[in-house]
């Protein structure tokens, strides 16, 4: 089968320098890739608070230098982990004031994140208690109805994410995506997946691969193909969480995910759903 093209792509989810852990591109770098294969957009994401200021100086440099010659454009967001004070919905309004186009809710901080890896619980950003979300999340949850930007799972639980997202979409965010899933740190089994599919019409974000420790990943992809398949296409988004060192660059992850859903029948028009239709959606692109 011939080689799947990249054109019009959008990734909402890569991680670039500069980053505490070191990562295979720097903002630049990642922006260059994204216009040599004709990406739509990228979202570039951090652990360690905000990407808004970083996408713009981006979009900036991609008009000074290729002054107009492609339709490239990097978007940021903000990860509520403690750097970012937490669930701080001043940090968040600032963020969303600036560009930014997802919120993600703690990432390393996040109670579930700290007792899946042993770790020390100081610094735990609370989400959920006592079966309920904290009080702040509601101011949280405003801002990103406001600003209609998406609202991530992070790594959350699969429990708190249930609860998450019925607060969520009660209090009129529509722009929900439970964040890989898959992932051994988050572990959704399937069938909560397809069960948030069709009880809260969420986005599934399947990444390209997960990792194992001790700098090993495990290819999703074969999961990822068997989610489409139960939980339906128009509710998944293809991303790679790319960046990592020890996996392909970000656009060659990226084809390779494309290639393999190809290759095991998913038809072409889907593909495109699950590439450009529903990021489009998500950052308030006209297709």
């Amino acid at each position: 089968m011939s080689q799947i093209s990249l054109k019009g792509v959008i990734d909402l989810h890569v991680h670039s320098n500069p980053d505490i852990r070191h990562r295979a591109y720097d903002d630049f770098e990642l922006m260059e890739a994204g216009i040599r294969v004709g990406a739509w957009a990228i979202v570039i994401k951090t652990h360690q608070g905000t990407t808004v200021d970083r996408a713009y100086l981006c979009n900036r440099y991609n008009e000074l230098i290729h002054k107009g010659s492609n339709s490239f454009t990097m978007f940021g967001g903000i990860t509520l982990n403690r750097q970012m004070g937490g669930l701080n919905p001043w940090a968040v309004e600032s963020g969303l004031k600036l560009g930014g186009k997802v919120v993600w809710l703690p990432t390393q901080s996040a109670r579930n994140h700290k007792i899946k890896w042993k770790l020390p619980m100081d610094g735990c950003v609370e989400v959920v208690k006592d079966g309920k979300v904290l009080p702040e999340l509601k101011d949280i949850f405003q801002l990103v109805k406001d600003f209609d930007v998406v609202l991530g799972t992070a790594h959350l639980s699969p429990k708190e994410s249930f609860v998450v997202v019925e607060a969520a979409r009660n209090a009129g965010v529509k722009k929900l995506v439970i964040t890989h899933p898959e992932w051994s740190l988050v572990d959704m089994r399937l069938e909560d997946q397809v069960r948030l599919v069709k009880d809260y019409d969420v986005i599934l974000e399947r990444t390209y691969a997960q990792p194992l420790g001790d700098g090993r990943y495990k290819s999703n992809l074969a999961s990822n193909l068997e989610a489409i398949r139960a939980c339906g296409y128009k509710n998944i988004m293809v991303c790679t969480d790319g960046g990592q060192t020890e996996n392909p660059h970000w656009e060659i992850a990226l084809a390779e995910y494309i290639q393999y859903l190809a290759d095991h029948g998913i038809p072409q028009e889907q593909i495109y759903h699950m590439t450009h239709t529903v990021q489009a959606w998500l950052l308030g692109l006209d297709e």
